[in-house]
Order: C-alpha cells, then structure tokens, then sequence
C-alpha cells in the first residue's frame, strides 16, 4: 500500500471512505465494488454521491472504469457556495446530507446545499432526524452560526420522492475540543409526526398512540403534527413519526420511523408506527450516552478534528457502522482513540453498558481560511 493513497475492497461504508479522503486530501481506490454481482459496480445512488461530491469541491479526479467495479478519487479543495443537486430517489436525502454534515464547516465559502428527492424514507436517517439532533451536536463543537439550519421545504416520502431541503452551514476556522460525558437525566420529548397525501388525521392517530407509551415516563411531551399539502407534499402517499428526547445536560437522543413505501410490502398502521417508534426511544434511551446511535461517527469525526487537546465523549454501545469508520479513522488520520467500557450498576438506573471514546484532535484546520 502506498503511503500517501488508500485501497479499499467492495462497496462497503463508500460514503465514510470518500468523506475521509476529502478531509484528509488523501486518495483513495475502490476495487472489486460488487464485481460478483449480477449487475456489478456502482449503484445510481453512489454515481449520484459522487457527483455531490465533485459539485462541493474543486479540482477533484474521479476515474472509474467501465463496468463501474473500480473507482479512483483523488480529492480537490472543498469549495463549498450554492449547491443544487437532486438526489437519487433509491436512497433518501439523508444519505447525501450525513456526508455533507461532515464536510460543510470546512469549505471555503458558506455552503447552501439544496437537495431534492426522497427526504424520509425507512433505511436512511430522515431529514427531520438530523435537523433535530445532529445540528445540536455539531454546535456543542462551536459550529454555529445564524445561518446554520436545515430547512425542509417540501416532503418527498419514498418511493416517488418529490421533496426538497435546504441545508445552510458557515465555514469555521477550527473545531473546539468537547468533553461530553455527562448526559444527565432526561427532561423533555419533542417529536414532529408528518404526513402527505394522506388523511391529515393520520398524524393525530401516531400522536396519540405514541404518547400513550411515553406518558408513563414523563410529562412533558409535545408532539408536532406536520401535514403538508399541494405541491409541498411530493409524489408519494406516507406518514412517520420522528421522536427526540432532549437530557439536562443538552443531549439529545432520537428515535423514527416511516411507513413501508407505496407498493413496498405491508402496509402499517399509524397506531402500530406511532407505539413501536415511541418503544425504540426507550430502547435508544436505555442505550444511552451522550449522542445518540445515528450521530456516533459524527461526534467521532469532529473530535478527531479538533484542536490538539483531549476531547471525550460518552457513547452508548457502538454501531457495526462506527466500528468501522474508527478503522477508517485510523487509517486516514492516524488517530487512536482510547476506548473504556463503563457498566452501570443496577440500583443506578443508567441503561446499558456505556462506552468512553478519549481521542487527541489533529488539529486540522480549515485550509481555506487564512484570515479569522
């Protein structure tokens, strides 16, 4: 293996590779990217990220050869500015926007990325998802601005999609060193049930069914009902219920689910959605930590980032998908984190096994900004 580029097997984890060598401005190579497959190389969804990619920067190389089963980046400066690009409808706009979180602090100009298609979806992290707990997350690391907001202009539920969102971010110099580790008790819930093309009543029905559950634990419940019409609701008939439950200490976990897509195996009922949502952020709850399961490569990414000081941060118990982006760490960045396993006892209340992430940042610092 080269010292200065990466080469990858199969079409695993493809957006955290490619995100990582444009932070790092090393390349990398994919090969062997589905090459047993029936239809082997990339997906649409993938040409489509990499396109994103290649609007966002400047002077990026993409080679990739003809049956699309091996794929060279080599990355350019991250530019940044407006954005438009229309997200393949495979995937949910999520997918595209958890790189772009990533990215967006270091760009040269501010960026306003407008992306259209599928905002929520059953696979992805759904646009209000992210909204409501990555962008607090990232402000804890000192990436805030009033022009940092992600704005759903229209919704697009799978498989038609159809929606439209807005994410704005302001540029930073560098990223502060956080020491997450007390998330405290919970003090609220807040949620937002949407839906489109579909009887507006159907919000009320997952509202009611999802407090039902969490009434037992907590008072202080406020569940937005989100109905969107006209040229705002997209292609696709669907209603889903995203669930946050904010900690003393300003934590938030978050919990969601969305109805099976038009034509897409059964249907389900609202009541059912709204009762088994609400039952994964208490799972989510029990799991705990100070950033919730979605956002853990997030936090790790920024910590690595920071300045040359010691961040740590308290996680529930690690994902398969940030397992691997510690690997990925690794190998772009050089950085280790020194990771300690804490069991709650018993008479504690504090859920699961809790798990302590303690890293040095590198002190990356924006290369485009020269004056503060």
């Amino acid at each position: 293996m080269a010292s200065h580029g990466l080469t990858y097997d199969g079409c695993n984890f493809f957006r955290q590779r490619l995100v990582l060598s444009t932070l790092s401005g090393k390349h990398v190579k994919i090969k062997n990217i589905r090459s047993r497959d029936d239809e082997p190389g990339l997906r649409d969804f993938e040409a489509s990220f990499i396109r994103l990619l290649d609007k966002v920067t400047n002077g990026s190389r993409i080679e990739i050869n003809q049956t699309g089963t091996v794929l060279f980046y080599q990355p350019g400066l991250l530019y940044g500015g407006p954005v438009e690009h229309d997200c393949h409808p495979q995937r949910s706009v999520g997918y595209y926007l958890e790189a772009l979180l990533m990215l967006a602090p270091f760009m040269k100009t501010p960026l306003k990325a407008t992306l259209k298609g599928v905002t929520n979806d059953p696979t992805d992290p759904t646009v209000d998802l992210l909204k409501s707990t990555a962008l607090p997350l990232m402000k804890k690391f000192g990436i805030d601005g009033e022009a940092f907001e992600i704005k759903v202009v229209k919704r697009g539920m799978a498989p038609g999609g159809g929606g439209e969102v807005v994410f704005t971010c302001p540029v930073r110099k560098t990223i502060k060193p956080v020491q997450l580790t007390e998330p405290g008790k919970i003090k609220r819930i807040r949620g937002v049930a949407y839906s489109v093309r579909v009887s507006p009543q159907m919000g009320n029905r997952i509202v009611e069914s999802a407090r039902s559950v969490l009434n037992q634990f907590l008072p202080d419940i406020y569940i937005y009902t989100d109905h969107m019409k006209g040229t705002n609701s997209g292609k696709s008939p669907g209603f889903g219920l995203t669930l946050v439950a904010e900690t003393l200490n300003g934590c938030f976990l978050s919990a969601e689910m969305s109805s099976t897509p038009q034509g897409q195996g059964e249907p389900v009922l609202p009541e059912d959605l709204g009762r088994n949502c609400a039952k994964l952020l208490l799972e989510e709850v029990y799991r705990g930590g100070c950033v919730d399961s979605s956002n853990q490569s997030l936090a790790l990414l920024l910590m690595t980032l920071g300045q040359q000081d010691v961040s740590k941060v308290l996680l529930g118990p690690l994902s398969p998908y940030t397992i691997e982006f510690l690997r990925n760490i690794r190998d772009f960045f050089q950085i280790m984190f020194k990771i300690e396993v804490q069991t709650p006892l018993d008479d504690e209340r504090k859920g699961g096994d809790k798990v302590l992430m303690t890293c040095v940042g590198v002190g990356y610092s924006n290369i485009n900004k020269t004056v503060k």
